[in-house]
């Protein structure tokens, strides 16, 4: 018997987590709301003011004890929205607004009076930009997924460690009720064994193939660019535009995550979500796969070979191809997506399921962002920390080294390193050149 409930509203899970939040309001504009009262102001300041910058700043701003001083972005529109929307924001909240805004992220980071960052930028300057912000006393808050590259990922996560500042990354399904049921429901070993898992995310990326056109005259696409080759040509759909006069936000996400040449495609972009439930599922936080096999190598989707034998495949587990996940076990089965459950007995549901409303948008949803300020406020680590981060991540960039190199592949988790790679292949997929002047540490 297949059983399926929309799970508990975000308000009613925060009342019972860990959290113990009250009061939280999520809404999908920017508008006031009373979360419990904090001692002291966490100042931040964004770095990237694209679309997913707007939600996070929808989020953030609403937080009692978070005050937004500062943003950077190499596009000038996207700065204006962003100082125009900050103002409006608190002088309808009765406060005083004073932002600034930045084209280079280095003037930002001499700012003594900005706590912590949040940065939502294309992943090829993740890292990049995040050590730097490590290293200049700020806290930090990345978007997924958390590097570009694994050679990218292992030295982030050495900076976090050696400056003592607060990590958290963008992970936010972690924060939601649906899939800490179902992990809980997992690790509490209620399914029996597992032996298989299904994480749907989508295709890997393909080669750049847009079409060249005109740089708009107030975007820096040498600063966009960063460390990436100087060949890679401007087009539209890699920083979508948008309207000041009238009010027009991207209607699209930035194209850039779709090829290879500056993303990882839906494996990395999916994958940051999915692959990230699975390996937490299956308690392998900080580990990961020791097999990895891509797709046309004997097979129609990436194949994740733990060494328990659990395997885990990037194959779709209903017809509608759900972003999501499905942990097999002896006992029963449960399917886990994004306000989701189902389940093959009645008994591995929720016990409380209530419906959410479909016209808040995920995104703009905020348990997580207040899991980070908390996080800072307590100088511990938030629920997604750097190692779970960067394991998560590399998953996904395995997946794309085995189908770039069309062959199977084997990890060592342990050492991060491959085994068997007699050409040198796989281990040079790790990284790549940076472009100087551009520098990762």
């Amino acid at each position: 018997m297949k059983v399926q409930k929309k799970l508990w509203s975000r308000r009613q899970f925060l009342n019972a987590s860990a959290v113990g939040l009250a009061g939280i309001t999520i809404l999908p504009r920017l508008t006031s709301c009373k979360p419990k009262t904090v001692s002291e102001n966490i100042r931040l300041g964004f770095i990237g003011l694209g679309r997913q910058a707007m939600f996070l700043l929808n989020g953030f701003i609403q937080i009692n004890g978070v005050q937004v001083l500062a943003g950077c972005d190499v596009y000038g529109i996207k700065r204006k929205r962003f100082e125009r929307r900050v103002t409006e924001f608190y002088t309808k909240a009765g406060k005083e607004a004073k932002v600034e805004t930045y084209e280079k992220y280095g003037d930002l980071l001499q700012r003594d009076d900005i706590d912590a960052v949040v940065i939502a930028i294309p992943d090829h300057a993740h890292a990049m930009v995040a050590i730097a912000a490590l290293k200049a006393g700020k806290d930090v808050y990345l978007e997924k997924p958390m590097t570009f590259t694994i050679k990218e990922g292992q030295e982030l996560k050495k900076v976090v460690r050696e400056t003592g500042r607060i990590f958290g990354l963008g992970s936010q399904q972690r924060s939601s009720a649906e899939f800490q049921h179902t992990v809980k429901l997992v690790q509490d070993g209620t399914l029996g064994k597992i032996s298989q898992v299904y994480a749907y995310v989508g295709a890997p990326p393909t080669p750049y193939n847009l079409p060249e056109e005109p740089i708009p005259a107030d975007l820096n696409w040498d600063l966009w660019l960063g460390p990436l080759p100087s060949t890679i040509h401007f087009n539209n759909q890699l920083d979508p535009p948008i309207s000041l006069d009238p009010p027009k936000d991207e209607e699209f996400w930035g194209a850039w995550r779709w090829y290879k040449e500056m993303g990882g495609g839906f494996t990395t972009d999916w994958g940051a979500h999915m692959f990230d439930i699975a390996q937490w599922g299956l308690g392998m936080d900080r580990n990961g796969p020791v097999e990895i096999s891509p797709i046309g190598d004997g097979t129609e989707f990436m194949m994740f070979r733990y060494a328990n034998g659990v395997v885990m495949s990037s194959e779709p587990f209903d017809e509608k191809k759900t972003k999501g996940v499905k942990f097999i076990g002896e006992n029963g089965w449960i399917e886990v997506s994004r306000g989701n459950i189902v389940t093959s007995d009645p008994k591995f549901m929720p016990a409380t399921p209530i419906k959410e409303d479909p016209n808040v948008p995920y995104e703009t949803r905020i348990p997580h962002q207040v899991n980070f300020i908390e996080a800072v406020k307590a100088r511990i680590d938030p629920v997604v920390p750097v190692e779970i981060g960067h394991s998560s991540c590399t998953v996904c960039t395995l997946g794309n080294i085995a189908c770039e190199l069309k062959r199977t592949v084997k990890w060592d988790p342990s050492t991060e390193t491959f085994v068997d790679d007699t050409d040198g292949a796989a281990t040079k997929l790790m990284h790549y050149e940076y472009r100087s002047p551009w520098k990762l540490v």
